[in-house]
């Protein structure tokens, strides 16, 4: 095989300049080889590696690929070798049928960068077909007064092959009359012609049966043979002649089968049969034959197939016309078929990339060639796609396009775009091609995770149970796979005394908040931190969000007395004169609810009372009122017992017992009822009520601690003496005051009061009051708090 590869001359010059300059000759170039035809496949053709000038590794590397026009191909390349193989055998007569040289294009592709490189393959011919005969026998039918010199057309040979391996000459076997005379066409086809050498004698010999034969030019020779029968006629003197020896005529390759194409014309002066034409063929080929026919009385050519420009685009045809007495004309039909813009365009993908990544630009997703088989404008070519799309279309070298991202993309936002690339020819009507490809967007972690919420708040009942789920924390990745996929956890807390990890736990995978042990609202209201939501990916991203847990209240305390006190060391006697009125204030049952809310909110009410309708308690204040007048029948000593409740679900409540004892001679001062109207300069009720109640309580405690320490003090400087005790002169400091009617007692008294002990039991012993003894100015004093 001979192969040959066209490059510029090369300087031996090693220098890294004339190298990159001979490199891009290369690239810019067309590289020509040639192989004969019918070889095995796999046989060698090139080393295409070699003539490019390229490393073995780096054809790999740059993922060459050998493309053909066609859909079929015809080369392969071995990228280890660098070789370049055929692929399948090569017949020349299928591949390009008459034409001569046969030429297949193709193409080299080289990635990263993307080059071109044009190349042509010629298939050579090898004489594999003999000539042959279309008819077998041939008739000649000539008249006995043909002069010598007379030259007669014969039928030419089909040989499929091409050049000096087509038919190269015709020979005739050995007689006395005729001999053979091989013209040459204007298209290059040999034809024989037979002439007369000697004068014919119907009655000597009216036929004649010579063999023709004809020789191609193959080595060794192939040859193909005809029977010629020579019939001599009668004389006919006039040979039939055409109106035109050359018609030529322009028929559109979209004509019907059975169209007019032209309408040939011969006359004959003879008469009779001699006179009478008949129009045939001359020289045509099998194509020729199978493509148009041939009316031969009159003379109407016609077409026998569908015509194709992109197959042949012109057909040059011999018409005979032959008269009764054997004499014939001839002329020549051109037959130029004109294109119309019957082919849509067609588009071959070369490479397609899919997917790609997110957030890369300038990214190569397609190559592609676009061809048009029709030509001039119907062979003129548009490329398009959508508008709405990130892709933009470059054309390179003759048809080829690439498909390039015109801006990073965003999975987020379209994670697949389907791309109609439409090629859509110039010619009337216009003809389209669509083609759709799918590119597909892999995912970066380009997105944190987002809370559904910036902050969180939760509600969870003190004394709940350990392991209480409390509620859930959510957040959504708008990426993919493992880059969507978050984990949550607690984030360390501001205040690092809060011990976080013991109080509460979160679920890595769901964000399921749990309370790890029962909380306590009077310890522990609300609770505040922040919780972290983290995704897969890498470099990994992550956000916050804030989540407060209040804790609500429960009733599980229940009130606590606060006054009278019930330390049991002794009970609790308020004094009351027999001269009070109805709505006297006995006392003040002061207590409080460690709860809160409703659960804190305190009614007060009366369960026993040693006297049934003497006392009334004010259900939301506490104050112990009589009820009625006092009277001489009533006993002198009284037991209250007082219920304390909260308004929680279920109530708790707790009970107190208070001591009444009536005396006579109880001087008051006046002090009004609670119903009687505020002052209107007096403050606002609600600060003055908590003022008061603090004042009260302060004074009990006082009031208290005093007493429990003269109950000391006489215990300790009167051991010996039984039921008595020395009572102090001047003002009794146990004085409690209620302003605006509130407080826990409502009167000032001083009383000399004997506290015993020995048994373990106190009681007041009322002496005499000691009213006399107050002070005027003590008097005043008390006068101006309470007017």
């Amino acid at each position: 095989m001979e192969t040959q590869l066209l490059k510029a001359p090369q300087k031996r010059q090693v220098t890294a300049i004339i190298v990159l300059l001979l490199l891009w000759e290369v690239g810019g170039e067309t590289i020509k080889y040639s192989v004969l035809e019918e070889r095995d496949n796999g046989s060698f053709v090139a080393n295409l590696a070699k003539d490019l000038g390229l490393d073995l590794g780096e054809l790999a590397a740059r993922g060459a690929r050998i493309l053909s026009k066609g859909n079929k191909q015809h080369l392969q390349l071995d990228q280890k070798s660098g070789d370049l193989l055929l692929k399948g055998k090569l017949d020349r007569e299928e591949l390009c049928g008459d034409a001569d040289p046969c030429i297949l294009h193709f193409q080299v592709l080289l990635k990263n960068p993307v080059q071109f490189i044009q190349g042509e393959l010629q298939v050579q011919d090898v004489n594999d077909h003999a000539p042959e005969f279309l008819e077998k026998e041939i008739l000649l039918k000539i008249s006995e007064s043909s002069h010598v010199g007379t030259v007669f057309a014969l039928k030419i040979a089909q040989d499929l092959d091409v050049g000096s391996n087509t038919v190269q000459n015709y020979t005739i076997s050995t007689n006395s009359h005729f001999h053979l005379f091989t013209g040459n066409h204007s298209d290059g086809r040999k034809y024989p012609e037979l002439v007369l050498d000697k004068a014919l004698d119907r009655e000597e010999q009216p036929e004649f049966s010579l063999t023709l034969t004809a020789l191609d030019g193959g080595s060794p020779p192939r040859s193909g043979t005809a029977l010629v029968r020579i019939l001599v006629l009668d004389i006919n003197d006039n040979v039939p002649e055409f109106v035109q020896s050359l018609y030529k005529v322009q028929v559109p390759e979209n004509s019907p089968v059975g169209s007019l194409v032209v309408a040939v014309s011969a006359r004959d002066l003879d008469t009779g049969s001699n006179g009478e034409i008949v129009y045939a063929f001359l020289y045509a080929t099998e194509r020729i034959l199978q493509t148009f026919q041939i009316d031969s009385t009159s003379g109407s050519l016609h077409l026998k197939a569908q015509l194709n420009y992109e197959e042949i685009q012109t057909y040059t045809l011999t018409i005979q016309a032959k008269d009764g007495g054997g004499l014939s004309g001839k002329c020549t039909v051109a037959v130029h078929v004109t294109d119309i813009n019957d082919n849509p365009p067609e588009l071959f993908i070369s490479s397609l990339t899919s997917p790609i990544a997110e957030n890369s630009a300038k990214t190569v997703v397609a190559v592609f060639r676009i061809r048009d088989k029709d030509s001039g404008n119907n062979a003129k070519m548009v490329c398009s796609i959508q508008d709405d799309l990130p892709f933009v279309l470059k054309p390179s070298v003759e048809n080829f396009y690439t498909l390039v991202t015109e801006s990073p993309l965003d999975r987020e936002s379209q994670a697949e775009y389907n791309i109609t690339i439409t090629v859509t020819d110039l010619g009337t009507p216009r003809l389209k091609t669509q083609h759709n490809i799918t590119v597909l967007v892999s995912d970066v972690n380009d997105n944190a995770p987002a809370f559904t919420q910036t902050s969180y708040t939760l509600f969870v009942r003190e004394n709940n149970s350990p392991a209480l789920h409390i509620g859930s924390v959510s957040a959504t990745d708008t990426d993919a796979g493992a880059n969507a996929q978050v984990t949550y956890s607690l984030l360390p807390p501001q205040d690092p005394r809060l011990p976080l990890a013991s109080l509460v736990s979160i679920n890595a995978d769901n964000g399921q908040l749990f309370a790890l042990r029962a909380l306590d609202y009077e310890a522990l209201q609300a609770l505040e931190f922040r919780v972290g939501a983290t995704d897969r990916g890498s470099p990994a991203l992550s956000s916050q969000a804030l989540v407060r847990v209040l804790v609500l209240d429960a009733n599980d305390n229940a009130p606590f007395v606060l006054y009278p006190l019930q330390n049991g060391s002794a009970p609790c006697t308020e004094l009351v004169p027999r001269a009070a009125e109805p709505g006297y204030l006995v006392s003040k049952v002061v207590a409080v609810d460690g709860d809160a809310g409703q659960n804190a909110w305190l009614s007060y009410q009366l369960l026993k009372a040693t006297e049934p309708g003497l006392f009334g308690v004010w259900a939301h204040n506490g104050e112990v009122r009589t009820a009625r007048l006092l009277s001489e029948r009533d006993a002198a000593k009284h037991r209250l017992v007082l219920l304390v409740k909260d308004n929680g679900e279920p109530p708790l409540s707790a009970s107190v017992t208070l001591h009444v004892l009536l005396v006579d001679g109880f001087s008051q001062p006046y002090l009004p009822l609670p119903e009687a109207a505020a002052d209107p300069a007096q403050a606002d009720p609600l600060t003055v009520y908590l003022v008061v109640a603090l004042a009260s309580v302060s004074s009990l405690f006082l009031f208290s601690v005093l007493a429990f320490v003269a109950v000391r003090l006489c215990r300790r400087g009167g051991a010996g003496l039984v039921g008595g005790c020395s009572v102090p002169e001047g003002h009794f400091p146990g004085h409690l005051v209620d302003i605006g009617g509130t407080g826990t007692l409502s009167q000032s008294y001083q009383y000399e009061v004997c506290l015993t002990g020995g048994l373990g039991t106190s009681e007041f012993k009322f002496l005499k009051p000691i009213v006399s003894n107050l002070q005027p100015q003590s008097m005043g004093r008390e006068a101006e708090e309470y007017p």
